[in-house]
């Protein structure tokens, strides 16, 4: 999935198509990732790993009494992050946009009263060393959201032998990079550890079949962006061939056609309080 992290290589890059696709990716999985979400009474909330700001107006548009300090690691992805949300008047002093190192957070103890993470920890050497900065950045009884990837659930049926090899290249080659595609399993461990209360995690599903055929074919389009985003650095590090590549494709058109297709992907939410 992902919004850009702080370390390691970002496995779908930085262009233009890859920045839209994250607003993209932002709309379709809102009703989901946000469906569980509240911040009551919270005010100054930090986005760690905020791309390009995708999250960051749905964040502000359901919470409108929230300031949020948005912090990533690429200059491209906050500047395509001020064009996103400057476009937005509406949202015109309420969020500050920040370069900085979420291992490293250039902010005092107690500089927020909540925070949000999601789709980061997957693409960092270290969560735990991210998570003890986030902790020590927030106010007692600060609530924490973060929502992270859990890549062995993906299914896709009929079964599309190029897209399963892919897929596997897809996370060998993130965890080749130092991160962790399989991280939201360990969501509830990393907080405990990092000395979080409260600890608790959720399983959301995206499970589309013929009950919701038009959501089906839309999501299945865009898991094709997602899995090419990422084609010309799994061929460049010679991870798969042209020739899987271009199976890909052909699978993926297929499925998205079939009258009997299912898509299925699951992650992980977690929920806790800094005390």
């Amino acid at each position: 999935m992902a919004a850009h992290a702080p370390s390691a290589p970002y496995v779908h890059g930085f262009s233009r198509t890859e920045q839209a696709r994250l607003v993209k990716q932002a709309r379709l999985a809102e009703s989901t990732v946000f469906h569980d979400i509240d911040y009551p009474g919270a005010r100054r909330l930090l986005e760690v790993g905020s791309g390009v700001g995708a999250q960051t107006e749905i964040l502000l548009r359901r919470f409108p009494d929230l300031h949020v300090t948005c912090v990533d690691l690429s200059d491209a992805q906050l500047q395509a992050a001020r064009e996103n949300l400057g476009a937005k008047p509406w949202l015109d002093g309420r969020y500050a946009l920040q370069q900085a190192n979420a291992s490293e957070l250039p902010f005092e103890p107690r500089s927020f009263d909540a925070a949000f993470l999601c789709w980061v920890l997957e693409h960092v050497p270290s969560p735990a060393r991210v998570l003890a900065e986030v902790r020590r950045v927030l106010s007692p009884g600060s609530p924490v959201y973060v929502t992270e990837v859990m890549n062995a659930s993906f299914l896709l049926d009929p079964y599309s032998p190029n897209v399963w090899r892919y897929w596997m290249a897809f996370n060998d080659f993130q965890i080749d990079s130092g991160g962790d595609p399989f991280v939201g399993a360990k969501l509830g461990n990393l907080l405990l550890g990092g000395g979080f209360r409260d600890v608790a995690t959720s399983i959301k599903t995206f499970h589309l079949d013929n009950r919701d055929p038009a959501r089906r074919k839309q999501m299945i389009a865009f898991w094709e962006e997602l899995l090419l985003s990422a084609a010309d650095q799994l061929l460049a590090e010679g991870k798969v061939d042209d020739a899987t590549v271009a199976g890909v494709r052909s699978e993926m058109q297929q499925v998205q056609n079939d009258p009997d297709a299912v898509f299925f992907f699951s992650f992980v939410q977690a929920r806790a309080t800094v005390y």
